[in-house]
């Protein structure tokens, strides 16, 4: 598979998001990371030094009212996002083409927003 997207780049994105969504009250979940490299069925990894051939990396966020994001950036350029915001709601099944790792922490952002909506005034300050 073509390789549109680094990874790694788009992970660090991640990562530069975490203190502000732990701030929102928001639990982010461990890294995954996918091996094209190892043998079928595929296993996430959350150690991403067992990974020799990155082909996706996700992450789960939670927060109140049982409101769930989860995002799985693939290599190709394409990105899997489900979100359920309350469950008085349905699913959000979507696949944005992020065309950077700037671009994928741009659409994490406003998934978070979507999701999770604006931090309260308790958690911003």
């Amino acid at each position: 598979m073509e390789r549109r997207i680094d990874l790694d780049l788009a992970a660090a994105q991640i990562s530069a998001r975490r203190r502000q969504w732990t701030t929102a009250g928001l639990v982010a979940g461990p890294l995954t990371w996918r091996d094209a490299a190892a043998d079928w069925p595929w296993r996430l990894e959350q150690d991403r030094s067992r990974v020799e051939d990155p082909d996706s990396v996700g992450i789960s966020i939670a927060g109140p009212a049982d409101a769930e994001l989860l995002v799985v950036l693939f290599r190709g350029g394409w990105a899997d996002v489900d979100f359920l915001a309350s469950l008085d709601e349905d699913v959000v099944s979507e696949a944005p083409e992020p065309g950077s790792p700037q671009e994928f922490g741009e659409l994490l952002d406003g998934y978070v927003l979507r999701a999770f909506g604006p931090p309260s005034a308790e958690t911003s300050r």
